[in-house]
């Protein structure tokens, strides 16, 4: 039996299962079974899948972007009218059948956009190109959907479930799940808040399906079967998203102040280039960038070239690494002007943690 008719039959039991705290063990197998088999569709067990050819795009300048969509919602008009690339437009379905790469700057920043195939339902199940399209879109620190405001929010969630399929979690923070298997001692569960749906037995279950026999679990929160299987396969990635609601030209206002109201939604029109600020402004935001300006001894900062870092890895080490690995090894200080510090100039350590739009001087040793 295939991997996808197994996927087929589990989730048709699953289907069939009622949700009650009888079954929930039961359930718990199942979406333990699913994931290990979704893993095995991803990564073959003779090595990695071969990509498809044009797929594979080098990954250039300080984030990237991947543009996630049905055929024909405008993803490539969007492309073209953001970043001035030629991406082939049609009125027809599965114009684009390669990842075309652009690049725009913003804030000083150079961000990589790619225009990735039109997905299809069943993608997550090898059906189309969607594999090697969600494979590409793992890699980006920022995914746009681009929905067709005039289609039902129905594509939302087909693409949704495409994408968790894939090990894609949106707009989520990782399971506060502390998971560390151990050689011998059996299963060690502690609940640090009152759990609604895991107990010690559904857990070992779980990890009897992964062969796991031996482990320190600590729950920090109320937590989902998902979460424990998420945390387990540890293949998960956790992306922002923002859906673009494209072809607003086509709906009344009244329509259009409802769509406002949708949480991590922009609605846009690529054709018209209207609301393009709202967008840009709202894809900063979710990157969650931090612009570091370099100061040469003597001279005034350059502002033309921020180093641009992520934030969370913005501190003086991970700066000096971005600019040459080798700085690290002669650093001695470092001077900083910006919010990040109480004076300026402040005398600071690798260890200094800066903010966007800091000034930095590096004095290395003599």
């Amino acid at each position: 039996m295939s991997i996808l008719q197994k996927i087929a039959d589990i989730e048709s039991e699953m289907a069939r299962t009622q949700k009650n705290k009888a079954t929930s063990g039961h359930l718990g197998l199942l979406k333990a079974k699913l994931a290990k088999l979704r893993r095995e569709l991803i990564e073959p067990k003779g090595g990695a899948g071969a990509t498809g050819e044009g797929f594979d795009v080098a990954k250039t300048g300080d984030a990237r972007i991947g543009f996630v969509g049905f055929p024909s919602v405008g993803k490539s008009t969007l492309l073209s009218n953001l970043a001035g690339v030629y991406s082939e437009v049609a009125a027809y379905e599965f114009t684009t059948l390669t990842t075309v790469p652009g690049v725009i700057r913003y804030k000083g920043a150079k961000i990589q956009l790619l225009d990735l195939p039109g997905i299809i339902e069943g993608a997550k199940d090898g059906k189309g190109r969607g594999k090697q399209v969600i494979a590409v879109a793992r890699t980006c620190g920022l995914i746009f959907i681009v929905l067709d405001v005039l289609k039902p929010l129905q594509h939302k969630r087909i693409i949704e479930r495409e994408l968790e399929g894939f090990g894609i979690r949106l707009n989520k923070e990782p399971p506060n799940i502390q998971f560390k298997k151990k050689e011998k001692g059996g299963l060690n569960l502690t609940s640090l808040v009152t759990q609604t749906e895991l107990d010690n037995d559904l857990v070992k279950t779980i990890l009897n399906e992964y062969k796991i026999h031996n482990a320190d679990i600590t729950l920090r929160y109320d937590a989902t079967t998902e979460d424990l299987i998420d945390v387990i396969e540890g293949n998960r990635v956790y992306i922002p998203c923002i859906y673009l609601l494209n072809k607003i030209d086509q709906i009344s206002i009244e329509e259009l102040d409802i769509i406002y109201k949708v949480p991590h939604c922009v609605p846009i029109s690529a054709h018209h280039k209207w609301n393009f600020d709202d967008l840009l402004e709202k894809m900063w935001n979710y990157l969650q960038l931090v612009r570091i300006y370099t100061k040469p001894k003597g001279q005034l900062p350059d502002y033309s070239s921020p180093v641009v870092l992520k934030a969370g890895r913005s501190s003086v080490e991970d700066f000096c690494n971005k600019l040459h690995r080798s700085i690290i090894k002669e650093f001695k200080i470092a001077l900083v002007w910006g919010s990040s510090v109480k004076h300026c100039p402040q005398r600071v350590g690798k260890e200094h943690v800066l903010n966007d739009e800091d000034v930095v001087q590096i004095i290395k040793r003599v």
